[in-house]
């Protein structure tokens, strides 16, 4: 974890293909993607280069809202988002905030960061 709570997992996939693995993975893990934005797409729409960069906005309202309820700032950073993006060397990363720094940042009760504690490990399976 970086020091600004972020982790950062390498994928040996593309972008999308990334992307559609970890979305596979989540939803079998009964989570919902609420939206993928394309940012590197967009960016092209208006004649703008950007390599190739998407982010995965996914959760639960049954593990999220009881977080939401206990610190509501926590809502700034729920649902959970995971960054999928080309480097300018042609690898892709994929970069979430940590359980351990939302607990931190927003103050939520430890038994309750347990609710999302396990993206990482659903983001390990989508790059394995």
């Amino acid at each position: 974890m970086q020091a600004n709570g972020l982790v950062q997992v390498a994928s040996c996939y593309s972008v999308d293909e990334t992307v559609q693995r970890l979305e596979s993975v989540l939803g079998q893990k009964g989570l919902q993607i609420f939206a993928v934005i394309d940012h590197s797409g967009e960016a092209a729409r208006v004649g703008l280069a950007m390599p190739p960069t998407k982010v995965v906005i996914f959760g639960s309202p049954k593990g999220g809202t009881p977080l939401m309820v206990a610190a509501r700032s926590l809502a700034i950073d729920l649902p959970l988002k995971a960054l999928v993006a080309q480097d300018e060397n042609g690898k892709v990363w994929v970069s979430f905030n940590s359980p351990e720094y939302l607990q931190q940042r927003h103050d939520v009760p430890p038994d309750l960061i347990k609710n999302i504690a396990g993206a990482g490990a659903l983001v390990g399976m989508a790059v394995e």
